[in-house]
């Protein structure tokens, strides 16, 4: 099974083509550049380098976020592109756990991470158990000094993952102590191989009617909400 994988949904641009559980090639950047610029080239290249072409695709696999809107936005609309044209099964799979799996190895509870502005973070809690990522509480939207307490409370080894770790380092150790596990760089950032890793046994998700992970609305909309209700009770 050809499996190709895309992932906009945060900085990294990711493009990954497996056969079932061997990776045929691998395609990754962490750049501040334009998404939708570079990834049908990215995508459009690998596959020629492997000698694979469109037809002979079998699962397309992409990153839903949380992240960057726009990243998100991108990717999906890509990737449901791509599977209604080839007629072949898209899955989602939530960015966060596929960066889980840069912690795959580890027994610790694993907590992945993205900024999400003012404080807050996309966040969840994973752990690898008999040969899957499980994940052992809800992703959500909070404030990070906020689940860092809860983290504390469970008296357990947390490993932290996270393309802005440097942002949260210092209230990590201080709140979470000896308990805390950070790795060096490399491992934060997710690989577009273990999306597919992660996509290759989900059921596939209805072309159209894949949405995007948000874990929160866009602040624009957010702010439109909010003054809706208000005018409404105005």
């Amino acid at each position: 099974m050809n499996i190709l994988a895309i992932d906009t949904s945060n900085q990294v641009l990711g493009v990954a083509l497996l056969d079932n559980e061997n990776i045929i090639g691998e395609f990754v950047t962490n750049l501040k550049k334009n998404h939708s610029v570079r990834l049908m080239p990215a995508v459009d290249s690998l596959m020629k380098e492997a000698n694979i072409a469109p037809e002979q695709l079998d699962k397309i696999v992409v990153a839903k976020g949380p992240g960057s809107y726009t990243g998100v936005r991108i990717g999906l609309a890509t990737a449901k592109t791509l599977a209604w044209a080839l007629n072949v099964p898209v899955v989602g799979v939530s960015s966060l756990e596929v960066l889980s799996y840069q912690g795959r190895l580890s027994s610790s509870y694993i907590c992945p991470f993205f900024d999400a502005r003012r404080g807050m973070v996309f966040t969840g809690l994973y752990q690898w158990e008999n040969g899957e990522m499980r994940e052992q509480q809800e992703e959500k939207n909070i404030l990070m000094e906020d689940w860092l307490k809860q983290l504390a409370a469970k008296q357990k080894e947390v490993l932290f993952l996270s393309p802005d770790i440097h942002m949260y380092r210092e209230v990590i150790l201080e709140t979470m102590g000896d308990l805390t596990i950070i790795p060096e760089m490399p491992f934060h950032l997710a690989k577009p191989s273990h999306l597919a890793l992660a996509g290759l046994h989900k059921e596939a998700d209805s072309t159209h009617n894949l949405t995007p992970n948000y874990l929160r609305l866009a602040e624009a909309e957010a702010n439109w909400l909010k003054m809706q209700k208000e005018n409404n009770n105005g």
